[in-house]
Formats: structure tokens, sequence, C-alpha cells
């Protein structure tokens, strides 16, 4: 009996119905298609994945699949290596061409994806990926690449429509453990909400009014939480295209008299592209230091000193707070990310390679493309960017001035008033009992001196950038990813 054809459209990271050429194509070939997602074991054991992303997915998949309920149309998902999927697949139908979006992913999802496209020339099947967000594929240097994503911004947005072709019906062996499904199925009120319908949500209340403030409260790490766009989780799992959020706040802007804000808006989606476009020419951000001559600069292992910046135990009020914020809603603003960064590799001069993972697993908002190109500039591993040491006393003086979002998720410092809030370890005995706070009982004492270690940071990492493998691996780098015209304009 001969098999059906079909055609396949292979959801990743574009869990939406809309601004979606993959669904598109599949939808005009004139062939039933199947949309297939799949929770991959060896992924879901790798060091950069954790729970939340799993359940962000999950209900990101089953905001689909109810804004699909009208035309009778589902994503099927399946529990399975992707080449133990695909190879079953074929074997149940002629699968003619395979729909999706390319993966600026990492060295794990770019290792399966090498698997799988063997299988398909195997078998004559077509994989036709699509450009993801300007980001391109094959570059060797930045020219042009500005005028190319602006182009990529202009072209229309793909409205989906869904009808003509049918779907095909699969029983496939690849379910999902009910003890996972359990587990993902209860989504943290503490998270934001997963899906293509409150992506929409948050980028209308964005332009509507919350976003007046979004330049001036943006290093802010309470008031940013309101003030700035809070898309990175849809952005990142794809619930919607930075085009769709490009296009929607310049059409928003021409009834705005103050622009300002939404223009600085607009430049964070071009750095957004621009940073995973550095990962897609370098995958080997994720786990080597993108210069190599600072593989030889010899860092600390303190694994205590390791745990209690993971815990949110450091003893440094703002860093704690930061850490224990991650660990509760899986978002916290930029600076402060570059802030827990710094104070890893700089304080406590500890491999970034330490820390890597773990805020992986802690944003919400993961992004490989992004997480490891700014993880390593903000360690000073780079070679090419101003090393940038934060000062969380400072950090904290200037940014969380009344204490409100330190004494939020470090409530044991909430009778310590502002003035010393910050730096609790300069309390006076009198103080101490005053307050009715003990450093060492009640709050940790901090495990390093602020001044100290970024001294010795700064010295350490400014003097390694003498050494001839870095000054050659500088112009490596600065040939292949700065951009040859600064003032590129769309």
């Amino acid at each position: 009996m001969a098999k059906q054809q079909i055609n396949l459209v292979w959801l990743k990271r574009d869990l939406r119905t809309q601004d979606h050429l993959p669904l598109h194509l599949a939808e005009t070939a004139g062939l039933p298609y199947l949309m297939l997602f799949l929770f991959e074991p060896a992924l879901l054991q790798a060091p950069d994945t954790a729970l939340r992303h799993l359940q962000f997915q999950y209900h990101s998949i089953a905001d689909m699949n109810r804004r699909f309920a009208p035309v009778g149309r589902k994503v099927t998902t399946c529990y399975g290596d992707a080449e133990a999927v695909m190879r079953r697949l074929l074997q149940d139908f002629e699968v003619r061409t395979v729909y999706g979006y390319r993966e600026s992913g990492t060295q794990a999802t770019w290792n399966r994806d090498k698997a799988v496209k063997k299988l398909f020339d195997q078998e004559g099947v077509l994989w036709q990926e699509c450009q993801r967000d300007g980001i391109l594929r094959g570059a060797r240097n930045r020219a042009g690449w500005d005028k190319a994503w602006y182009a990529a911004m202009h072209q229309p947005i793909v409205h989906n429509t869904f009808g003509t072709a049918s779907a095909p019906d699969w029983s496939h062996p690849f379910l999902l453990p009910e003890a996972l499904e359990a587990s993902w199925s209860v989504y943290p009120d503490a998270f934001q909400p997963a899906g293509e319908s409150y992506a929409w949500r948050y980028l209308h209340s964005f332009l509507s009014g919350r976003g007046i403030h979004y330049s001036k409260h943006i290093s802010k790490p309470l008031e940013s939480r309101t003030s700035c766009s809070r898309l990175s989780p849809y952005l990142a799992w794809g619930n919607i295209s930075v085009r769709q959020a490009y296009r929607t706040t310049l059409d928003a802007m021409k009834a705005m008299p103050h622009k300002g804000p939404y223009q600085n808006f607009l430049t964070r989606l071009r750095w957004h592209c621009h940073f995973i476009q550095k990962f897609e020419m370098e995958c080997s951000y994720e786990h080597t230091c993108i210069n190599r001559g600072y593989e030889l600069l010899p860092y600390r292992s303190d694994e205590a000193a390791l745990e209690a910046w993971k815990t949110g135990r450091t003893g440094i009020p703002l860093v704690d707070a930061c850490m224990r914020c991650l660990h509760a809603t899986g978002w916290i603003n930029f600076r402060m990310r570059a802030m827990l960064v710094s104070f890893l590799t700089h304080h406590l001069f500890q491999d970034w390679r330490a820390g890597v993972y773990h805020l992986a697993q802690l944003f919400l908002d993961y992004e490989p493309g992004i997480h490891y190109p700014q993880f390593q500039m903000q360690a000073g591993t780079t070679g090419v960017n101003t090393v940038r040491i934060y000062n969380p006393v400072k950090n904290a003086l200037q940014h969380d001035p009344s204490g409100a979002f330190t004494r939020k998720w470090a409530p044991e410092l909430h009778r310590i008033p502002d003035a010393l809030l910050h730096e609790p370890w300069k309390l006076s005995a009198l103080e101490q009992q005053l307050y009715q706070f003990q450093p060492g009982l009640d709050y940790p004492h901090p495990i390093v001196n602020i001044a100290d270690g970024a001294r010795e940071a700064r010295d350490k990492i400014w003097s390694h950038r003498k050494s001839e493998l870095v000054k050659q691996e500088n112009r490596r780098i600065l040939a292949a990813h700065v951009r040859p015209k600064q003032n590129e304009t769309p």
C-alpha cells in the first residue's frame, strides 16, 4: 500500500500561529501537513535546560492549539530523540518537504540538526529552513548586515490562514510520560504567562502606556519590571517575531507625542538580533572563550563562593536580591544580569563557565544566541569590549536607593534603614542591637571585599590584554563581528 504523501512543519523556537513562513509554505503547498514539536530526552537533560523552560514551551503549545481549535488543527507533540521520531515518521508517511526556521542553538541542537539532515538527505526529503528574525546563516563578517536586517524587518508580515490543507492522522509511540506532563502542566503564577496571546497583551500594554518611562527606568531593578516591554520570553520562544514587535511599535509611534522611549526599544530589538548573529557565526561562545587568549587566564576555583552566588547568600544585598528574584520569577533587567555576571567573574574571579548554565536555567527568556555572547562580554573574555566591573553597592544606591527591591527579595534586612541597607557589614554594635540584626546569623557576612576584588580582577584582565594571542584574536574578532559602518540606518 502506498504511503500517504505529507509535508511537515518542525516547530522549535517559533511557537506562534502568525508571521510564520514555514506554516504559510506548508498551508499553500497543496499536501496535508503535520505540525510537530519534539520534547527530546537528550535536550531535556542538557545543562542549559530547566523545568521553567519546558513549562513555558508546553503552555505555548497549548495556546497555539486553542487558537487552532476553530479550524480543527493542532500541534502534535512527541517525546523522543529527533532522529528516532523522524525515522518513524518516514516509515509511516512519504514525507516530501520539511519546513522550519533555522535555529541559532547550542552545540547539542546543532549536532542534532546535522544528524537529522543526513537522514533527510538519505531518504530524499527536502528540508527547507527559513530565515529567522534577520539572522544570516553562513555570513563571514558584518558587511551590509544592518541594511539586510532593516530590509527583513520591513518585509510584509505573513498573515497565516488555515484550512486549505488537511491534517494527517498519526498514531505514534512517542507519548509524553504522564509524570512529565503533570509537572509541565502546572505553571507558577510568578512567571510571565506563556503563549502568543499573552505576547500581544504585553506588547500592547507596553505601547499604550507602560513604556513611557522605558528609558528612565530601564536600569532600575524594581521599576523596570513595569516599564520594560517584558517581551523577552515571548521573543526567546517565538510566541511573537521580532518583525511583529518592530512593525507594531513603528505603527504605534505615529500617534505618540513622545517617541524617544520607543525608539530606544526599537534599537534594542536590533541589538537582540545583533548578538544572535554573533552566536550564529561562532557557536563556540557556549563553551570556549571567544578570544582564545583568555583560555590562559588562571581563575580561582571556590565552590563555596560559587554556591553562595547561585543561592543568593553572598552577603551583598543587591546581588542576593537579584539572584533570589531570578529563582522566583525568571526575570531581572539587563543591568542586574550584567552585575551578577560581573560579580561572579570579577569580584569572585571565577571562570565564566562555572555560572553560565546556572543563569541559563534561571532565565525564563533564555536565548542561546544572546546568553553566551553577553555572558562573555560581561566577563571580559572578548578582548575587544570594555571591561565593565559593576560595583553592586554603587548600583544599589543609584538604582534602588529606597531599598524597595532589595527588601522584597532579602526580607531579613527589612529593619535596616535606607542609609545602611546596602552595606549591612558597616553597622556598629549599637546599630546591630538597635535594629535587631546580627551579622552572620540573620544575614551572611560578605564573601568578598568589593573594592579589593574589583581591583585584583581589573589588574589581571587588563594586563592579560597585552598578550600576543589576545591581540591576534582581537583582530580576528573585529574583522568578523564589528559592523564596517556604525551609522547604517534604515
